[in-house]
Protein backbone atom coordinates (compact mmCIF):
# COMPACT_ATOMS: atom_id res chain seq x y z
CA UNK A 1 0.00 0.00 0.00
CA UNK A 2 1.02 3.61 -0.59
CA UNK A 3 -0.20 6.88 0.80
CA UNK A 4 -1.59 7.75 -2.82
CA UNK A 5 -3.60 4.41 -2.50
CA UNK A 6 -5.71 6.45 0.73
CA UNK A 7 -6.69 9.12 -1.84
CA UNK A 8 -10.77 9.16 -1.39
CA UNK A 9 -10.74 6.47 1.01
CA UNK A 10 -13.61 7.00 4.19
CA UNK A 11 -11.26 6.33 7.63
CA UNK A 12 -12.60 5.99 10.91
CA UNK A 13 -9.84 7.51 13.54
CA UNK A 14 -8.91 6.71 16.88
CA UNK A 15 -6.63 9.14 18.58
CA UNK A 16 -5.52 8.86 22.80
CA UNK A 17 -3.95 12.03 24.08
CA UNK A 18 -1.42 11.11 26.87
CA UNK A 19 0.98 12.99 29.25
CA UNK A 20 4.82 12.18 29.24
CA UNK A 21 3.91 9.63 31.98
CA UNK A 22 1.34 7.71 30.01
CA UNK A 23 -1.61 9.08 31.71
CA UNK A 24 -4.76 9.45 29.19
CA UNK A 25 -5.90 13.03 28.92
CA UNK A 26 -8.49 12.54 26.38
CA UNK A 27 -9.73 9.81 23.84
CA UNK A 28 -11.69 11.12 20.88
CA UNK A 29 -12.69 9.66 17.30
CA UNK A 30 -12.96 11.24 14.16
CA UNK A 31 -14.25 9.80 10.57
CA UNK A 32 -14.06 11.11 7.13
CA UNK A 33 -12.93 10.98 4.02
CA UNK A 34 -8.69 11.30 2.69
CA UNK A 35 -9.29 14.46 0.45
CA UNK A 36 -4.87 14.95 -0.23
CA UNK A 37 -1.85 13.42 0.15
CA UNK A 38 1.20 15.01 0.95
CA UNK A 39 4.32 13.22 1.64
CA UNK A 40 5.71 16.05 3.82
CA UNK A 41 2.92 17.76 4.76
CA UNK A 42 0.88 14.69 5.52
CA UNK A 43 -2.89 13.35 5.15
CA UNK A 44 -5.68 15.66 4.70
CA UNK A 45 -9.49 14.58 5.60
CA UNK A 46 -12.71 15.99 5.21
CA UNK A 47 -14.31 15.16 8.26
CA UNK A 48 -17.81 13.87 8.29
CA UNK A 49 -20.71 16.35 8.53
CA UNK A 50 -23.64 14.37 10.86
CA UNK A 51 -26.71 15.09 9.39
CA UNK A 52 -28.57 17.87 11.53
CA UNK A 53 -25.02 19.02 13.06
CA UNK A 54 -24.08 21.59 10.90
CA UNK A 55 -25.92 25.14 8.82
CA UNK A 56 -25.45 25.09 5.54
CA UNK A 57 -22.72 27.95 5.48
CA UNK A 58 -20.45 25.56 7.54
CA UNK A 59 -18.06 22.98 6.10
CA UNK A 60 -17.16 20.10 7.57
CA UNK A 61 -13.19 20.61 8.59
CA UNK A 62 -10.23 19.17 7.33
CA UNK A 63 -8.28 17.12 9.81
CA UNK A 64 -4.42 16.34 9.21
CA UNK A 65 -2.59 13.30 10.27
CA UNK A 66 1.12 12.52 9.54
CA UNK A 67 2.13 10.68 6.53
CA UNK A 68 2.86 7.57 7.94
CA UNK A 69 1.03 3.97 6.48
CA UNK A 70 2.00 1.95 9.75
CA UNK A 71 -1.33 3.81 11.69
CA UNK A 72 -3.50 2.43 8.63
CA UNK A 73 -5.38 -0.39 8.97
CA UNK A 74 -8.06 -2.09 6.52
CA UNK A 75 -11.67 -1.35 8.00
CA UNK A 76 -13.79 -4.14 9.64
CA UNK A 77 -17.04 -3.66 8.03
CA UNK A 78 -19.81 -2.57 10.32
CA UNK A 79 -21.86 0.58 11.37
CA UNK A 80 -19.93 2.64 13.86
CA UNK A 81 -21.51 5.43 15.91
CA UNK A 82 -20.27 7.65 18.49
CA UNK A 83 -22.82 10.28 19.59
CA UNK A 84 -20.08 11.78 21.91
CA UNK A 85 -17.49 12.77 18.89
CA UNK A 86 -20.39 12.80 16.17
CA UNK A 87 -19.41 9.61 14.84
CA UNK A 88 -21.52 8.05 11.78
CA UNK A 89 -19.78 5.79 9.61
CA UNK A 90 -21.14 2.49 7.66
CA UNK A 91 -17.69 0.48 6.18
CA UNK A 92 -14.66 2.61 6.25
CA UNK A 93 -12.21 1.30 4.22
CA UNK A 94 -9.33 2.16 6.51
CA UNK A 95 -9.14 2.54 10.92
CA UNK A 96 -6.30 4.81 11.65
CA UNK A 97 -5.07 4.94 15.11
CA UNK A 98 -2.32 7.30 17.13
CA UNK A 99 -0.87 8.34 20.36
CA UNK A 100 -0.29 12.01 21.16
CA UNK A 101 2.22 12.68 23.79
CA UNK A 102 2.48 15.73 25.82
CA UNK A 103 6.22 15.98 25.62
CA UNK A 104 5.95 18.07 28.94
CA UNK A 105 3.76 17.59 31.69
CA UNK A 106 4.69 21.01 33.68
CA UNK A 107 3.65 23.44 30.74
CA UNK A 108 2.37 27.07 32.16
CA UNK A 109 -0.78 27.82 31.45
CA UNK A 110 -1.07 29.90 27.95
CA UNK A 111 2.98 28.19 27.11
CA UNK A 112 3.26 26.77 23.70
CA UNK A 113 2.91 23.27 24.63
CA UNK A 114 4.93 20.17 22.19
CA UNK A 115 2.76 17.03 21.03
CA UNK A 116 4.74 14.11 19.40
CA UNK A 117 2.18 11.81 17.05
CA UNK A 118 2.81 8.00 17.51
CA UNK A 119 1.17 5.19 15.10
CA UNK A 120 -0.28 2.25 16.92
CA UNK A 121 1.58 -0.41 15.29
CA UNK A 122 -1.74 -2.92 15.76
CA UNK A 123 -4.46 -3.42 14.10
CA UNK A 124 -7.52 -2.02 16.41
CA UNK A 125 -9.94 -4.46 18.04
CA UNK A 126 -13.64 -4.68 17.25
CA UNK A 127 -16.27 -4.51 19.35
Amino acid sequence: MTLQDLLNKTCLIGLTYTTATGEVLKETQLAGTVIEIDEEEGISIKLMAIEGQETEAEKPPIFHLPPLLEAWFIGTPGHYKNAEHKVDIVDPDFFVTWDIVKKKDDTAEGDHEWWEWHPRLSSPSVN
